[in-house]
């Protein structure tokens, strides 16, 4: 599909556009509809077509086309999936699914959107965070402030002056950042082979972009328009990039949130704990499907508690 500024989106649904839930999934920042494709085989798996499905590349990610740096930034990801939906899902109740900066394009549907948020029946937020990444250190206190904010430049950098098949005959500094900042343990090498090919794939700009526009994202007061959602805040224990502290914050910004720390994973939650993420997918799913309000059926629990009982 083609968006209201002109850029080609490469979309994929699943199921019946008249189905009465459709799920929503957006994706990490540099990846593609890939970092999803364990939960839409899961949700295919427990739904068959009865629900729909919408995944996408986001702007200046996968097989969507490149955006130029000025027009990376949450709010035009946010109109995006704005217009996917109108597009693919226009009627029926959406439970939204986002890992990442897919999580913060959420976190802006309530000043963009507010529509789409009236619509609402099931939230999962997924290794994301609500603002302040300017503290984030990549557990590395001495060092980690810096590297965070050289690396996104370095990569950018190597895109604009490596081919996309010399960086993937050559992923040396891809495959660092991967191991090193992304997963937790244990890793499975299929999965980073994934994320390292998807990094390698991704322009300059949108790696500058975008890095340049979550500086600046705080959209923690913002979050009370999801209040009463049956929503799920789930964070790795060894999340580099948005640690637990974050998803704390965010969770504590929604009434009713439920938060969800996994020992041992890291940011790539969607395909480190795929079984675990599809879990509480399909429970949202299920509740939508079976509340047209969106009350959630399952007893809620308190943040610190739903922390402690996964431990």
């Amino acid at each position: 599909m083609r968006t209201s500024d002109g850029l080609e989106l490469h979309v994929t649904t699943y199921g019946a556009e008249d189905a009465p839930v459709a799920v929503v999934l957006a994706h990490c920042w540099t990846a593609d509809e890939e970092d999803w494709h364990y939960q839409v085989r899961d949700l295919l798996a427990r739904f068959g077509h009865g629900v729909r499905i919408l995944t996408w590349d986001h702007r200046g990610h996968g097989r969507s086309e490149r955006a130029p740096e000025a027009a990376c930034t949450i709010e035009h990801l946010a109109r995006d999936l704005g217009e996917v939906v109108d597009r693919y899902a226009p009627h029926g109740r959406l439970v939204l699914a986002g890992h990442s900066i897919g999580g913060m394009t959420l976190m802006a549907l309530p000043e963009v959107r507010p529509d789409l948020v009236e619509r609402t029946a099931g939230l999962l937020f997924v290794a994301t965070s609500s603002g302040r990444l300017g503290t984030v250190t990549l557990g590395l206190p001495e060092l980690g402030s810096p590297l965070r904010r050289t690396l996104p430049y370095v990569l950018a950098a190597r895109a604009k002056v490596l081919t996309r098949a010399e960086r993937r005959r050559s992923p040396g500094i891809e495959r660092w950042v991967v191991n090193r900042f992304l997963f937790g343990a244990p890793m499975r090498l299929r999965d980073a082979g994934v994320v390292v090919d998807q990094l390698t794939a991704c322009g300059p700009a949108t790696m500058a972009g975008f890095y340049r526009d979550f500086q600046q994202h705080e959209r923690t007061d913002g979050l009370a328009a999801y209040d009463d959602v049956p929503t799920r805040v789930l964070v790795g224990e060894a999340d580099l990039l948005t640690p637990p502290e974050h998803a704390r914050r965010l969770a504590a910004a929604i009434r009713g949130a439920r938060l969800l720390v996994v020992p041992g994973a890291g940011h790539m939650l969607t395909l480190e704990r795929d079984t675990f993420v599809s879990g509480h997918l399909v429970e949202l799913v299920e509740g939508a499907l079976e509340s047209p309000d969106g009350t959630e059926r399952t007893e809620r629990i308190e943040p610190q508690a739903a922390s402690s009982a996964l431990r």
